[in-house]
């Protein structure tokens, strides 16, 4: 039989041997989780190695690469291309489609656009806005135009410009309308151009119309600025005698000695001083002998002065005929010939204007 102080002791190592084992057991699991970590940790280097190794041995893998066909490689590459651009050949050509069915679509839907019931881009609300806004401005405009147009009007006279941008001298024209008047006096053909021309101009001056004109002062001006209607004085045809178209309907042309007719040009409010008359002078060594219808080529005072187109609508200016009495030994031989306004202060001699109070033409009569 055994002491209970024995069984205590059993008791006491079995505790202490439990004990132990159970201290033993973690670090027995301690040990074995570091080596499974080793044994990772050499598994990575060794496929750090295989693929150092792989690389280092490029040519290897190049070897093998040339040891396939070359030949078909290229042949697949030349394919692969062909297919490629191929490819790209159909998407351009579907994108050109669909573009020209954009492009028809977009000018369909422009004109008229069923889906939003635009048409040119605008709906009716807004064409019926924007035509409404250009009507009362463009109206706005109109009137503002109408408006100064009718005050300017009614401060202008309707007889008389305010500003007047003709000279204050006037300038001279000769009729038959030539600067070179030549032609053969026994064949009539080539001069009725010229009678033609001074019948037209002197049928304004025939008697039968000038005698319901008034017979003015002779010397001295018609004013008339007070008066609504203007009066025109008399100029009579007839007073040009042998240059008046009627004893000789040829003008003396027919005769060698043609008959040329001066007319000054007409100056609104004109009044000349002293006693204007047309002198003429033949330009060579020995004079040539001239005659004047009426005499002395005079311009009388009471045409002046003129009123202006509506305000003297009747009005005639006075005429001076210039007859060249040229002689056999004149003929074939061209005559140059220069009239001036002399005798008041109008201007004859501006280098700038060679008609400004005087003209010059040329006359040559052959046989």
């Amino acid at each position: 039989m055994s002491s209970p102080d024995q069984n205590q002791e059993q008791d006491q190592k079995q505790d202490q041997e439990q004990d132990h084992k159970q201290k033993q057991e973690p670090n027995q699991e301690r040990n074995q989780e570091p080596r499974d970590e080793k044994d990772a940790t050499k598994e990575e280097v060794k496929e750090e190695k295989t693929e150092e190794k792989k690389e280092e041995n490029p040519e290897e893998k190049k070897e093998e690469t040339t040891e396939e066909n070359p030949e078909e490689k290229k042949e697949e590459k030349t394919e692969e291309k062909t297919e490629d651009k191929e490819e790209k050949k159909i998407k351009k050509e579907e994108k050109k489609e669909e573009k020209k069915e954009e492009k028809k679509g977009s000018w369909k839907d422009f004109i008229y656009n069923p889906r939003t019931g635009e048409f040119l881009g605008r709906t009716a609300s807004s064409w019926g806005l924007i035509l409404l806004f250009y009507l009362v401005f463009y109206g706005f405009l109109a009137g503002m135009f109408s408006l100064t147009m009718w005050v300017m009007l009614q401060t202008l006279d309707e007889n008389v410009p305010r500003h007047q941008d003709r000279v204050s001298s006037p300038g001279l024209v000769v009729r038959p309308h030539a600067l070179e008047i030549s032609y053969n006096r026994t064949d009539p053909t080539d001069y009725n151009q010229y009678t033609q021309q001074l019948h037209e101009l002197l049928q304004y001056y025939n008697d039968s119309i000038q005698e319901q004109n008034d017979l003015c002062l002779v010397g001295e001006y018609t004013e008339q600025d007070d008066e609504p209607v203007k009066k025109v004085c008399q100029f009579k045809r007839s007073t040009l005698r042998q240059c008046s178209g009627l004893p000789d309907g040829s003008f003396g042309f027919e005769e060698g000695k043609p008959c040329i007719i001066i007319k000054m040009n007409r100056v609104i409010g004109l009044k000349p001083e002293g006693e204007p008359f047309i002198n003429c002078t033949a330009k060579r060594d020995t004079p040539l002998q001239m005659q004047y219808f009426p005499p002395e080529g005079r311009l009388d005072k009471m045409f002046f002065p003129y009123y202006g187109k509506k305000a003297h609508p009747d009005y005639v200016q006075p005429l001076v005929a210039v007859k060249l009495l040229l002689r056999k030994e004149d003929y074939n031989v061209e005559q140059t010939v220069e009239c001036k306004v002399e005798g008041s202060n109008l201007r004859n001699s501006d280098d700038r204007d060679k008609y400004l109070g005087r003209v010059t033409f040329r006359v040559r009569v052959s046989e």
